[in-house]
């Protein structure tokens, strides 16, 4: 492929294409909020359409118990491999509506910036694939693999319906790739790679005292406090390291090569600048691994709220009759939720103080995600980066969790290479969201490099 004529269709059509990413970013497709459900549709409809002008095939909505699903393929490049490419074209809330400085969806440039709700978070790193795909189109008539669209309206809802999509349509989404852009780089000019991601296991804790709030001076000493009792509880999940007191968390931890832990320390992380941008005097966690180690290759139990008893203006002396706590624990590879979680009601179990009773709910789940950073796959990517930044890319994990991720990956068992262009500083899920058009321009020529690279991976 001649790169300079790529580059120039890419600036001729800029305009163009950043209009019809303004028409995308205008339909308020928010997943979570029934009285959007119209526009989910209208969402799914432009998707479809989008990708038959970029000359894609067997464009098609599927639906599912919730919202739809969005497919497309284009399959000549014969005897290549087929890259699977998932986006999703829901977003998040708008609230708190008054800090936005121009309206959600109603998309403006300032800055070399495009402002809107699912700019970057997931509309924009989507619709760069099926531009990526047109441009090569356009100009070959050709591409140089097969390549197949799974688009989704329910990511940010946690993806409920996806996972029994994929496994009755295996056949559909034969790949040898998946190709996902939801993820951020390192910093401005410096693209990563993401390889792995901690899965998630939570719970709600609910602490049953006395079956009403008492006078905490006719009762208290004689009867159990269930903000005590939770406290209690709570207290026995770590110890003042941070280190998890619940038996056998941590036996099915897979342990990292000495070789991984030196391309981290690579990274030059800036412990004192994160300290800084948090607002903290120091770090905390497990002594022997680094900030980076912390937050990407440990697991984790955070308390993520407590409620119970008095919390207004002055004082109330009650002892209350209830309190309740949620709970999540950030997952690596090897560990499953659902061992997790039993092992959490043991413990709670084991921990429960005399005088009350204690019931737990089980709340989100999603399995860890790897796959091994020298796979060609994820290396091809790498280069891709490099060839357009013109700076080396990292290899990096990250802390959080994508459940669907790790489902394409126990249920296509393919690897997944997760090439995001966002930066953390792009407010996803926060208002005033907007996505650097730098790595809006960039991201189209790595995302096209990437699909020759990928030509030459083993089927």
């Amino acid at each position: 492929m001649d790169m300079q004529k790529l580059d120039d269709y890419f600036k001729t059509n800029r305009q163009e294409h950043l209009e019809e990413l303004k028409a995308f970013l205008r339909i308020p497709s928010i997943s979570s909020l029934t009285e959007h459900q119209k526009d989910i549709q209208k969402g799914a409809e432009w998707l479809k359409k989008s990708l038959e002008k970029a000359g894609l095939e067997n464009a098609r909505i599927d639906e599912t118990p919730g919202h739809p699903v969005v497919y497309a393929d284009w399959l000549h490049a014969e005897g290549k491999p087929t890259v699977l490419v998932y986006g999703h074209y829901d977003v998040q809330p708008v609230d708190p509506l008054h800090l936005w400085e121009t309206p959600p969806f109603d998309p403006h440039v300032r800055d070399n910036k495009l402002y809107a709700r699912g700019a970057s978070d997931d509309k924009g790193q989507t619709f760069m694939h099926i531009k990526a795909v047109e441009a090569l189109l356009q100009l070959n008539g050709e591409l140089p693999v097969n390549i197949k669209f799974i688009i989704e309206g329910e990511e940010e809802i946690g993806s409920p319906n996806l996972p029994l999509y994929v496994e009755q349509n295996q056949d559909q989404l034969k790949a040898d790739v998946i190709v996902i852009s939801d993820t951020g780089m390192q910093g401005p000019g410096r693209p990563a790679v993401c390889y792995g991601l901690r899965g998630l296991a939570g719970i709600q804790i609910d602490v049953k005292g006395p079956k009403g709030d008492l006078h905490s001076g006719l009762y208290g000493g004689a009867v159990q406090n269930p903000l005590h009792a939770i406290a209690e509880i709570l207290a026995s999940f770590r110890d003042k390291e941070g280190v998890i007191q619940v038996d056998g968390f941590y036996d099915d931890v897979l342990p990292v090569s000495d070789e991984e832990r030196e391309e981290f320390a690579a990274l030059e992380f800036d412990l004192e600048q994160e300290k800084r941008d948090l607002g903290i005097e120091e770090d905390f966690g497990e002594k022997g691994y680094s900030f980076v180690e912390r937050t990407w290759i440990r697991p984790t139990l955070e308390v993520n709220g407590i409620t119970g008893g008095f919390s207004g203006e002055g004082i109330k002396t009650v002892l209350p009759s209830e309190a309740s706590s949620k709970i999540t624990c950030r997952l690596v590879p090897n560990q499953d939720p659902d061992d997790i979680i039993a092992k959490l009601r043991a413990h709670v179990e084991a921990h429960k103080p005399a005088g009350v009773t204690v019931n737990i709910t089980d709340f989100d789940k999603g399995k860890p995600f790897l796959t091994p950073y020298d796979h060609p796959a994820i290396q091809a990517a790498g280069r891709s980066y490099e060839k357009v930044y013109q700076v080396p890319t990292a290899f990096t994990r990250m802390g959080g969790s994508v459940p669907i991720v790790a489902a394409f990956d126990e249920i296509l068992g393919l690897p997944v290479v997760l090439m995001g262009f966002g930066l953390a500083s792009e407010n996803f899920h926060a208002p005033n969201e907007h996505f650097h058009l730098e790595n809006f321009d960039k991201g189209l020529r790595v995302i096209s490099d990437y699909l020759f690279e990928a030509a030459n991976l083993k089927k």
